[in-house]
């Protein structure tokens, strides 16, 4: 902790102790260690990239558990590097990770095999029925693809299916959040507001689901496989002496439940009301608003666990989202990185100026983002499009018209939540790698003709981790207290009238009708091409 003091708008001295947590944020693309004040203020900072995964079968994404801990000892030497900050002034540890990457684990915690990644495509033969009314009850109410396509994807259907005897000896099947968790305390448990993910979780209760369930039929996992669960804000337990050795803290610090990825970003965006339109630009896309009541924004798609206890994220999700960015400048965006490289400037500052050139509409382009299959809207036979080809068109048309796909995909999103949510959308927060983008956030302004509002600081996931663990801490006295006092706007983007009405257009009379037009190709690219399964 750290004295100062400071003069109120009143003229009363108020005096203030600062006090820090390390938020640690396990992403798809890097581990960063990170210390945060109880203002939201990001102090000390060290960053790991990391291989995603490595595939040993084509659609397989694995990587190696231990590789994840390694990565974050190496963070944490980059942190203390660059800081003045002391350990000893640290409260507190708290933990956010990637969404539904899984990890099969012995008596001792060690794994059995590498994590099977989010991004993995592998899939379960589950041809068998269910059994009991189940199959009549979701044959009643259509949702037989969707139990189906559950079933389908479940790692544990898998593991039980082609690795029988590593399934019998699983003794706990952990989500990312619950294996590092173990790490640090010792312990089995993890955060309800981290469990994301093709298990038997009740999104509605926010807890393991009931012994009558039918995901207990769908699933070969045993309850007495899976972590004591307990709310953000909660103690997971005390930091061990080997674990505060990596990190390069005292032992015994409580650690403290925080939530997943993507629901510690909504939380550090400040989104704790169902008007406020939490966006995030990342390997997926997707746009959330916070509630208290359970809504599901496509219908048997439940909401996720907030990173505040009791609330739920209404979530559409673009899968791949600001991958297809990643994509694009990999594939056709090589000049730029080589001037960047010669210019020392960041090649996203080379891309945002090529793509200003272009006007609204991109001359006509239109993509649809549908580069992964959906579940339900849009249906598993979906696929990407781009229409509209001219000769005028280059390539950094089809840049701004993935950025503009993109927002159209959430803009509909957004209304989604609306309908079923019955509040209006009022306000935008964006956040993630695709934020720091102004032309994307300017074009997102236009097309949702909403006022844009980019969060302080670019590290919302560890911050809303951070919040986590203040109020866990007592620092803050509640939730509302400590968005107020931790979060704040940065940037803003103001919509312009003519640019919303081109792009009012343009999504009302094409995009929205897009899918329906080619969804009768799509069936048929599969029927002759067996893509995508």
């Amino acid at each position: 902790m750290m004295d100062d003091t400071r003069v109120t708008m009143t003229g009363a001295r108020e005096s203030n102790r600062r006090t820090y947590v390390l938020a640690i944020d396990n992403g798809t693309q890097s581990v960063r260690a990170i210390i945060i004040d109880d203002h939201g203020n990001v102090v000390a900072k060290g960053q790991q990239e990391i291989d995603p995964y490595f595939s040993e079968n084509p659609g397989w994404a694995e990587q190696k558990p231990e590789y994840y801990w390694e990565s974050l000892g190496l963070a944490c030497q980059k942190m203390w590097s660059g800081t003045d900050i002391q350990p000893e002034e640290v409260a507190a540890v708290t933990l956010t990770t990637q969404r539904g990457t899984v990890i099969c684990v012995d008596e001792n915690g060690n794994p059995l095999r590498p994590a099977i990644i989010w991004l993995d495509q592998r899939h379960a033969d589950v041809d068998s029925p269910i059994g009991g009314i189940w199959d009549l009850l979701f044959k009643a109410v259509r949702v037989e693809d969707t139990v189906k396509r559950f079933r389908s994807n479940a790692q544990a259907n898998w593991l039980n299916q082609h690795q029988p005897d590593l399934w019998q000896q699983t003794h706990k099947f952990l989500l990312l959040s619950g294996y590092l968790t173990y790490r640090l305390t010792g312990n089995f448990v993890d955060s309800t507001g981290a469990q994301v993910g093709y298990i038997p979780f009740d999104y509605k209760k926010l807890a393991w689901a009931g012994k009558r369930d039918w995901r207990w039929k769908a699933l070969p996992i045993r309850p007495k496989q899976l972590p004591e669960l307990v709310a953000p804000g909660e103690t997971l337990g005390a930091l061990m002496p080997d674990a505060a050795q990596m990190l390069g803290l005292p032992a015994g610090l409580p650690v403290i439940a925080s939530a997943s990825d993507k629901a510690c970003e909504i939380l550090g965006s400040g989104g704790n009301t169902p008007n406020i339109g939490c966006m995030s630009y990342g390997t997926t896309a997707t746009i959330n608003a916070t509630n208290k009541k359970y809504v599901e924004a496509i219908p048997f798609m439940p909401p996720y666990p907030s990173a505040i206890p009791g609330r739920y994220c209404s979530e559409v999700m673009i899968y791949r989202g600001f991958w297809m960015v990643s994509w694009f400048k990999r594939e056709f965006g090589l000049r730029e990185q080589h001037i960047a490289q010669e210019r020392g400037v960041a090649p996203e500052t080379l891309f945002d100026e090529l793509v200003a050139k272009i006007p609204p509409g991109s001359m006509g382009l239109m993509l649809q983002p549908y580069w992964s299959p959906g579940v339900r809207d849009p249906g598993p036979e979906a696929k990407g499009a781009i229409i509209g080809f001219g000769d005028v068109h280059t390539r950094a048309h089809i840049y701004r018209a993935i950025l503009e796909g993109l927002a159209y995909a959430l803009r509909e999103g957004k209304e989604r939540i609306e309908k079923r949510s019955g509040v209006r959308i009022d306000k935008l927060r964006v956040s993630g790698g695709g934020s720091q983008s102004d032309v994307a956030l300017q074009l997102t302004a236009d097309i949702f003709n909403l006022e844009v509002q980019r969060p302080h600081t670019y590290e919302t996931s560890a911050l809303g981790a951070a919040i986590d663990a203040m109020v866990g801490l007592g620092v803050h006295q509640d939730f509302d207290q400590a968005i107020a006092g931790m979060t704040r706007v940065g940037k803003v983007f103001t919509p312009d009238p003519a640019r919303v009405r081109t792009y009012d257009r343009l999504y009302k009379e094409v995009y929205l009708k897009m899918y329906r037009q080619l969804q009768p190709l799509y069936k048929t690219i599969q029927e002759v091409t067996g893509y995508p399964r």
